[in-house]
């Protein structure tokens, strides 16, 4: 099924989340990742939602999201307007024999080392999901201790904003 990327701007208010998320749970939608954070607007929150759904799928759950309160506006992103990032924390073996080898990884990746163990380091990584898998497939043999892994966050390419409607969207003012 292909992957889809929702941008739904909300109203900052307590229980959007879980009205959200008990939408798709209601309707036997997995929620691949999810991550909602502050935007520009004072009282207004965004969440960016990854989901792999077909298109009908997708149409039922964009009219639903629509139909509650809080959802002010949602746009769903293509692959070609997007920058959409992913944080990774990542704890890596890390011993005096190979502490020099994950190091060297660690700057291929332009990622960095935010602490230093005698036996591990913890590694922060940004970027494409495709890039932190293939940092994730380069240190797996050095051992892997430990992931902790963001949503995935999202804005339109170019001086393109949420507000514009040349963005596909379905929009609705509070």
């Amino acid at each position: 099924m292909p992957r889809h990327t929702l941008s739904v701007l909300v109203q900052d208010q307590p229980g959007v989340l879980a009205r959200i998320s008990a939408l798709f749970a209601r309707r036997g939608y997995n929620i691949e990742s999810l991550a909602v954070g502050t935007t520009e607007t004072d009282g207004h929150s965004r969440m960016t939602i990854v989901i792999d759904v077909d298109e009908h799928a997708l149409e039922q759950i964009t009219k639903q999201l629509n139909k509650l309160i809080n959802v002010l506006k949602i746009v769903e992103f293509d692959d070609e307007s997007v920058v959409a990032r992913e944080l990774m924390l990542i704890k890596v073996r890390a011993d005096e024999s190979s502490r020099a080898a994950v190091l060297q990884v660690v700057e291929l990746f332009r990622a960095k080392v935010v602490d230093v163990a005698n036996d591990a380091v913890t590694v922060e990584a940004t970027g494409s999901r495709e890039k932190l898998e293939a940092l994730l497939e380069v240190l797996q043999p050095h051992g892997i201790k430990e992931i902790v892994q963001s949503g995935v966050v999202a804005l339109a390419r170019g001086s393109r904003a949420m507000g514009d409607h040349s963005l596909r969207s379905a929009d609705r003012t509070a």
